[in-house]
């Protein structure tokens, strides 16, 4: 998601007992992979902040695979964020940023808590976890866990000579390896911190959500989880002509291209010396989230980034077609898009977007702009946020269903009443702040109201539910049913409050469908 857009969004533990491995004489300190750490209490919760989780992916472990931690003595502090992942936002940020956090209730369950993890957004090339205090989640009775990984050219970068030097890793995709690593560091640790690691939720919003459906195709991810939740998932997207994965040949090209810009013309053990010689400065030039999008709406990739990769092990295929033969990991899913999402396409006419439709450009026009007094830019944002999210988030639902799957289909158009008049809808991102129960970040802690933070807490409450019994019904909440592909029906976060009933873009979407 866009950084502006971040910004506005979020201006934006244990006491066990010994049968969850928790010193008894101090609930902060905890033993893990690699030593000892110390956490913080704050009210009613405890948390344990910038956890390294892998070593440092710098010098001749920048463009490998996580690789594991180097042991400390004593009892390493972890009390606060450490710095996200190399990119062009102006944040503490460093190559040494595979960290992950934890947050937890301080109160002694009965028994182990489930575990949800967070995968950021940022298309890929920004964001990280400091953008996201879990606190009011973890409130309601679950652990949080939230994870740093590599971004940008950083993370997804496929330069042939890696082959060489390393034949046995998987290449390119080194975002997904990092989240890949936090996810089996949390099935051997997270059960010292009083957490569940047969009980474990991957979620996450936009990229993150495309990460989340990266690992529920991925046949290295198996077991590792045992639901999913994916808002407005992107890249890798359910639908590959939209935001497509880049096979390992074309990968492969794009590292050589901007290897040869930078000055690397040679290949082999010395491109790879020259390569892990450059400033990281040098690596980001390029690939900012705006350069990003806008490469994506012109169907690229920025210069010298792959975005996702099909190289063969990790993703051996374009997500849609892993769906489509129904092979992808059996667990249960809540997936959906917002109202008002991102746009990601180009059309210089109202001509050339409804040609986008084939033979049905004079139905779409009909939808879309039925008195032909929309402005250019309102329909374009309108078709290509149905094309980029909303319509790829309907799909997966089927195909989920199709398979025999339990899922629950949303869609996000709750505008917090301060806004009203002046957005036109949710827009991408915006329904964050609510699953984490905290949308005064929205509109400042003076102008948030009772009905926010009903719906926040709703919203929250249905998240929360499902990553504690796989159910998000519950506790007198509107009966969000399961996604029937043959039955016109979704829950719609709106203006009015949670309703269950038909979509009201369901002719458009319907076109997309076909136009695919």
């Amino acid at each position: 998601m866009p950084r502006c857009a971040l910004a506005c969004v979020l201006a934006l533990v244990t006491v066990c007992s010994a049968a969850f491995a928790q010193p008894a004489a101090n609930p902060l300190i905890v033993k893990i992979d690699g030593g000892m750490i110390g956490g913080a209490a704050a009210g009613s919760l405890i948390s344990w902040k910038g956890i390294p989780y892998a070593a440092p992916p710098v010098s001749g472990l920048r463009w490998r695979v996580p690789q594991p931690v180097t042991p400390w003595t004593g009892v390493k502090e972890t009390n606060r964020f450490g710095p996200s992942c190399m990119q062009t936002d102006n944040v503490p940020k460093s190559e040494d940023c595979l960290t992950l956090n934890i947050w937890r209730p301080a109160q002694a369950a009965p028994r182990a808590l489930p575990v949800m993890v967070w995968m950021h957004g940022g298309a890929m090339v920004h964001g990280g976890t400091a953008l996201y205090p879990f606190d009011a989640m973890a409130s309601r009775g679950v652990m949080i866990v939230s994870m740093n990984f590599r971004l940008g050219r950083f993370g997804y970068f496929a330069h042939p000579a890696l082959a060489d030097e390393a034949p046995n890793d998987v290449r390119g995709n080194y975002g997904f390896m990092d989240q890949l690593a936090a996810l089996q560091w949390v099935q051997n640790n997270i059960a010292a911190f009083g957490g569940d690691p047969d009980q474990v939720t991957i979620f996450g919003e936009s990229s993150g959500g495309g990460s989340v459906l990266a690992h529920l195709v991925s046949p290295m991810s198996r077991g590792l989880f045992q639901r999913a939740i994916l808002q407005s998932p992107g890249s890798p997207g359910p639908r590959a002509r939209v935001i497509p994965a880049s096979d390992l040949a074309t990968a492969e090209k794009i590292a050589v291209d901007w290897s040869r810009s930078v000055g690397v013309t040679v290949d082999g053990e010395a491109a790879l010396k020259q390569l892990r010689a450059l400033p990281a400065e040098k690596v980001l030039e390029g690939v900012s989230s705006a350069a990003t999008l806008k490469a994506l709406s012109a169907g690229a990739t920025p210069p010298g980034m792959a975005m996702s990769i099909i190289d063969g092990r990790f993703l051996l295929e374009a997500p849609e077609a892993t769906l489509a033969g129904g092979r992808q990991a059996v667990v249960p899913v809540i997936v959906g898009a917002n109202d008002r999402e991102l746009a990601l396409g180009v059309a210089a006419t109202k001509y050339e977007l409804f040609g986008l439709f084939g033979p049905d450009a004079d139905q779409a026009r009909r939808l879309y702009d039925p008195l032909g007094s929309q402005t250019l830019d309102e329909v374009r944002q309108q078709v290509f946020a149905d094309r980029t999210f909303v319509e790829p988030a309907r799909y997966f639902a089927n195909e989920m269903a199709r398979a025999g799957q339990t899922v629950w289909l949303y869609r996000f158009a709750y505008v917090p009443e301060a806004q009203r008049g002046q957005n036109m809808g949710a827009p991408h991102g915006y329904e964050i702040p609510f699953a984490m129960n905290i949308p005064a970040v929205l509109v400042g802690p003076n102008r948030v109201t009772v009905t926010d933070r009903m719906m926040a807490d709703l919203v929250s409450a249905y998240w929360v539910s499902f990553g504690l019994t796989t159910d998000p019904n519950g506790g007198g909440r509107p009966i969000w049913p399961i996604h029937d592909r043959m039955v016109d029906r979704l829950m719609h976060f709106t203006n009015s409050g949670a309703i269950v009933g038909t979509d009201p873009l369901k002719a458009r979407l319907d076109l997309w469908e076909k136009a695919r």
